[in-house]
């Protein structure tokens, strides 16, 4: 048998939670943000220039990928402002953008191993 179940809801509690709901364009970049994590290509260059800053030669060399795959892979971590960049000479050396990627990136990996 059925149970005919009805939930109200406050509207006070709904009005509470679309308040606080950020706006739908930072919803969408938000998802693009972290669809940036799911590339397990991208994150090895991250825990790399966790370490240090890299240029993509050396990049390259640690992972075994072609330079061409690692430039591709620094393009996006720039534009996502994950990653920057500063040129000494010919070379451009790479690092994380800030510390707020090192807190994304510990905690991820935190909550995977609990």
């Amino acid at each position: 048998m059925e149970e005919n179940l009805f939930i109200q809801v406050s509207e006070a509690t709904v009005k509470e939670i679309q308040d606080a709901m950020p706006p739908e364009e930072e919803l969408q970049s938000l998802g693009e943000f972290f669809k940036v994590f799911g590339d397990p290509t991208r994150l090895k260059i991250l825990y790399v220039l966790l370490n240090t800053e890299m240029c993509v030669y050396d990049i390259s060399a640690l992972l075994g990928m072609t330079q061409s795959a690692i430039s591709h892979q620094l393009r996006v971590l720039k534009q996502m402002d994950l990653v920057k960049n500063r040129r000494d000479g010919k070379i451009i050396y790479y690092s994380l953008a800030d510390d707020h990627i090192v807190t994304i990136l510990s905690q991820g990996l935190n909550h995977i191993e609990e």
